[in-house]
């Protein structure tokens, strides 16, 4: 089979089943696993970032991401010469990939024959779904099956430690997580689900709901006990380098979080903002941040850092 992807998240999924070798296509984003990067990409920016500044490209992307305009466009040449079988994209979010309706039309065009399947999970369990989904559509259903079981078993494993530390007194952290920085927006999706079941409860952020965007009055208002930064598409040294250029608000030192040097950065974009396998890592990672003695090396090496 002739697989495209385009979606960072579906790229790994299909690793992850063991068909890298039948991807044609894939989009100019995926990095992951990196093999992804030997395989023609059918999409490109709809930015020339090239010869921008790091502040100029934040300001672009910033004003895509929550503006509602694609940072993503089709390659339709490209799509055409790699002749797929079958085509993963989605409609959840009309910035981060091509949408389903475009997609669509431009497969009828290229062969009436070729399947063009819509991922929408919007939360932990949609992901899992979308891997069974995945496994069907490529005639990989075993495949799929040992994944999604091993992803179970290592969510078990971390939800009975938590238990454990639970009836042992320890408390949910409260927090607030940021998919956005300048202007903050409140995480959404299966995030807030990421956050519970590490053992915080994030104060802004609604389960299975886009992100929304709020300010640091509101952020002041709730005060959490930890701040974590996890900007959509960024990968954890891009966003230490944000979080350094940007000014602090006016409300920064008044925040418990702050004054207790639980502000943390992560790698939003390996961990949480693609639906793919590794959002139990990312369940893992926080676990560690808020508890690091209940949580031992459950985070991956390098996909966090203090920031106080």
């Amino acid at each position: 089979m002739r697989i495209v992807s385009l979606l960072p998240s579906a790229t790994e999924i299909v690793f992850a089943l063991g068909l890298g070798d039948e991807l044609v296509g894939v989009t100019h984003e995926c990095d992951w696993p990196p093999e992804a990067a030997t395989i023609p990409a059918v999409t490109r920016s709809t930015h020339d970032l090239g010869s921008r500044s790091s502040h100029e490209i934040d300001r672009l992307v910033g004003e895509s991401v929550h503006g509602g305009s694609s940072l993503y466009e089709l390659d339709e040449a490209a799509l055409a010469a790699s002749q797929p079988d079958l085509i993963l994209t989605q409609e959840l979010c009309a910035v981060c990939a091509v949408g389903y309706r475009q997609v669509n039309e431009v497969a009828r065009e290229i062969d009436a024959d070729v399947s063009v399947v819509s991922l929408e999970p919007t939360s932990v369990e949609g992901i899992l779904n979308s891997i069974s989904t995945i496994g069907a559509m490529t005639d990989a259903e075993d495949a799929a099956i040992d994944v999604v079981g091993e992803l179970r078993e290592r969510l078990k494993k971390l939800e009975t430690r938590l238990a454990q530390r639970r009836e042992r007194g320890q408390p949910p952290v409260r927090v607030v997580g940021l998919e956005w920085l300048d202007p903050p927006f409140a995480v959404g999706h299966w995030v807030p689900e990421q956050i519970r079941r590490a053992g915080g409860w994030d104060l802004l952020g609604r389960e299975g709901d886009a992100s929304v965007r709020t300010n640091w009055q509101a952020v002041r208002e709730v005060d959490p006990e930890m701040l974590i930064l996890m900007p959509c598409g960024f990968h954890l040294a891009e966003t230490v380098a944000e979080w350094e250029r940007i000014p602090r608000p006016a409300v920064w030192g008044e925040l418990e979080a702050v004054r207790r040097g639980q502000v943390f950065a992560v790698d939003g974009s390996a961990y949480f903002s693609r639906p793919g396998p590794r959002v139990i890592d990312g369940i893992g990672l926080l676990a560690e941040i808020f508890d690091p003695d209940g949580f031992v090396e459950t985070s991956p090496l390098g996909s966090w850092t203090p920031l106080l």
